[in-house]
């Protein structure tokens, strides 16, 4: 079977780098290409899974536990499209509900991982982890500030830069 190559870098890096940030911008954008403004695209919620692990782990659990039932609630209608992605349905929504059990505990963020049934899916996923030196199903490297912190850390340059140059659109357009 084949599937979209942002899928299966957001697997690489959900699993491997554990950059819950990355997740979010790669299936951010790749949803915006192919389903532009379909607010319960299993693709949202599959970004809000990524967005409620990156908030948990640094121990925002409000956030985590917003992003979670988002994306239990979008999730849970979207079986076959989770079938055809190659993830066990059952067992990603029993993930999905023993972390959001987690969060609202307050318990400390443990990596949690995708199931996923197809064996070649997995296979070529570990491959990247490896090409890209990440290991595949490693926890969080919690050590890692930059990691952690994605969001304080990461260079806002073009996005400065693209909110002006709409800002300026707008401008001339009135």
């Amino acid at each position: 079977m084949s599937y979209p190559e942002e899928f299966m870098l957001y697997l690489v890096h959900f699993q491997g780098s554990r950059d819950y940030f990355e997740c979010h911008e790669i299936l951010e954008e790749y949803w915006k290409e192919i389903d532009p403004g379909v607010r319960d695209s299993h693709w949202v919620g599959l970004i809000q899974l990524a967005v409620s692990q990156y908030h948990h782990r640094r121990n925002n659990f409000g956030g985590a536990l917003r992003t979670i039932e988002k994306s239990i609630i979008i999730l849970s209608n979207k079986k076959l499209e989770m079938l055809s992605l190659g993830i066990d349905y059952t067992e990603l929504m029993k993930v999905l509900r023993e972390s959001r059990e987690n969060i609202k505990k307050q318990l400390t963020y443990r990596s949690i991982d995708i199931p996923i049934s197809d064996s070649l899916l997995a296979s070529k996923c570990k491959f990247l982890c490896e090409q890209n030196g990440f290991i595949w199903s490693s926890p969080s490297n919690m050590a890692d500030y930059s990691l952690v912190n994605r969001h304080t850390v990461r260079d806002r340059t073009d996005v400065i830069k693209e909110r002006t140059r709409q800002k300026m659109l707008r401008q001339n357009k009135g």
